[in-house]
């Protein structure tokens, strides 16, 4: 029997058929992050975890993003105690993400910079459309402080070196680049990544559940230690930087340059 739930919410679509989640984010055009779609995500990541009948997920973006990043325009607006919450939740959805014991595919579908990247290095596999799309952490060369959190994870993926040097560059990779450096596995048209990306949850799933998540967890281990350190300590000084005059006026033309009407 087809089995099919869904749990969609307003920020993305997450549907249970047969036995795997598909998270698709769908907020606007570029699913920019704000703190509605992390405690949705948290959600789906919930819903996966708590419920036996589900084995594994795909998470994935509409042609042409994946996640354009954080909602800069939103944030800014954001108060003291609301912006503290929400790097509070967006570490923990990046905690719950990288301890699931139950497979996560990535099926990066365009740009992926700064937040986005993020939650694509949070997945097991990484598979990314091919095609003049970008993704990597770009928070340095836009003024933004980047926190040791989202460097753990960086280096998780390409080593410590390549993480420092990319990161401190700002660089956002071209799919060829990204895949030469380990940040994914593998490119590939956009038409065939959904398809590729059940492939490889099949994969994982013809394993012996319990071999692999605990496995996972296992070589996880030093990561999540890393990632579970005093809160004040990893986001102090993005915060105390978040709040300075100099940068809420640099952040302030930012967005009047976002909200900005484009030129068809």
């Amino acid at each position: 029997m087809h089995k099919k739930r869904d749990f969609s919410m307003d920020t993305l679509k997450a549907e249970q058929i047969q036995d795997r989640m598909q998270i698709t984010l769908q907020r606007g055009k570029a699913n920019p992050i704000n703190s509605t779609l992390v405690n949705e995500l948290r959600q789906a990541i919930a819903e996966l975890k708590q419920n036996d009948s589900i084995k594994g997920a795909i998470l994935t973006g509409q042609p042409r993003y994946f996640s354009a990043g954080l909602d800069v325009v939103e944030l800014y607006g954001y108060d003291a105690d609301t912006m503290r919450q929400f790097w509070q939740d967006f570490t923990a959805l990046i905690l719950e993400m990288i301890s699931c014991p139950k497979p996560i595919v990535a099926a990066i579908s365009g740009h992926s910079p700064a937040g986005g990247c993020v939650l694509a290095l949070c997945c097991d596999q990484r598979l990314m459309a091919e095609g003049p799309y970008r993704i990597g952490l770009n928070e340095v060369p836009v003024g933004i402080v980047v926190p040791p959190t989202i460097y753990y994870l960086y280096a998780a993926a390409m080593g410590e070196g390549k993480a420092y040097h990319h990161l401190l560059n700002g660089s956002l990779m071209l799919p060829e680049e990204a895949l030469a450096e380990g940040l994914v596995h593998q490119v590939l048209p956009l038409e065939a990544l959904q398809e590729q990306a059940e492939e490889r949850l099949n994969h994982y799933l013809s394993m012996n559940a319990t071999a692999w998540g605990t496995s996972k967890l296992l070589l996880r281990q030093s990561l999540l230690s890393q990632l579970r350190g005093d809160f004040d300590q990893l986001f102090g000084p993005v915060l105390k930087h978040w709040w300075s005059a100099e940068f809420r006026a640099q952040l302030e033309g930012m967005v009047e340059r976002l909200k900005a009407p484009r030129l068809a």
